[in-house]
């Protein structure tokens, strides 16, 4: 009796996981079938769910005929800047709220936790006006500091709590041994740090390249667009009444691919942290 409710119970959950599964991956599935489709076989009823043949000819007049390219360069290159310039101040910053007791130290982590909590939507008023009088508005360098700030907080906590776990020994070494605290930061916390690092990498790539609202409210120049809000002015563009269903399918597997590809790579990055030096050789 206890095998087959075990056996019921193991139905049901792997049921559980398909259903999740289609829900999350059929759109997708969904969308790439559409970017190979011809308009005949968009109206077909009913649906097919793959093409009679796959052509790459939506593509192609995709990457000839819009901005796309475009826009996934500034993605590309906003989403690096804003990874890397998060990184120089949040690393530092755990490092200090893991290894240096100074005043108001839990005070300072409680307001940075507070600063997590609140929408980058309410600030983006004042921020727009402080952007105006600087000269950062519609610029990539004013996204890419508002990318770097937004971000700060969660790296901050969990950086610090990675940090926690590396045994304050190391340190103590690498200080006998002559090293200053940069040193030590950089030649001995650091490597040991990776994973940490690279699961902050994984959650600020997917914040940058995903970033919808804030692009949109401080950028109006079409050439500067990245990705998520370049493929809202494509739809806007295409020529009133004619099907495009195909072409925004495709725009939207181009913005798709890159996130998934350097989220693929940062995850294997990860495993291999974490497996290294499990084995003896």
């Amino acid at each position: 009796m206890k095998r087959k409710l075990n056996l019921i119970q193991t139905i049901i959950f792997y049921l559980l996981v398909v259903v999740v599964l289609l829900l999350f991956i059929g759109p997708i599935l969904w969308m790439v079938s559409l970017s190979f489709k011809t308009r005949t076989e968009i109206f077909a009823y009913p649906p097919a769910l793959f093409p009679e043949r796959f052509s790459w000819d939506n593509y192609t007049h995709v990457l000839t005929n819009s901005r796309i390219p475009l826009y996934l360069f500034n993605s590309f290159k906003i989403t690096v800047l804003s990874v890397v310039g998060n990184l120089l101040v949040t690393v530092p910053a755990a490092f200090a709220f893991s290894r240096f007791r100074f005043s108001f130290r839990n005070k300072f982590l409680f307001l940075i936790l507070m600063f997590q909590m609140i929408s980058p939507l309410i600030i983006s008023i004042p921020l727009y006006r402080y952007f105006v009088m600087l000269g950062l508005l519609n610029s990539h360098p004013g996204l890419i500091l508002i990318f770097i700030t937004i971000q700060i907080p969660f790296a901050v906590w969990l950086l610090k709590g990675f940090l926690d776990s590396v045994p304050m020994e190391l340190d103590q070494a690498a200080i006998i041994d002559g090293c200053t605290e940069f040193q030590t930061l950089w030649r001995v916390i650091l490597p040991i740090s990776m994973p940490g690092i690279a699961t902050v990498l994984v959650f600020n790539t997917v914040n940058s390249w995903g970033q919808l609202i804030i692009p949109l409210i401080f950028l109006n120049n079409i050439q500067l667009y990245p990705i998520s809000v370049g493929i809202l002015h494509f739809a806007d563009a295409q020529t009133e009444g004619e099907v495009t269903t195909h072409f925004m399918a495709v725009a939207s597997v181009m913005g798709l691919l890159p996130a998934v590809l350097i989220i693929t790579g940062l995850q294997k990055f990860i495993v291999q942290v974490l497996t290294a030096g499990s084995i003896k050789e």
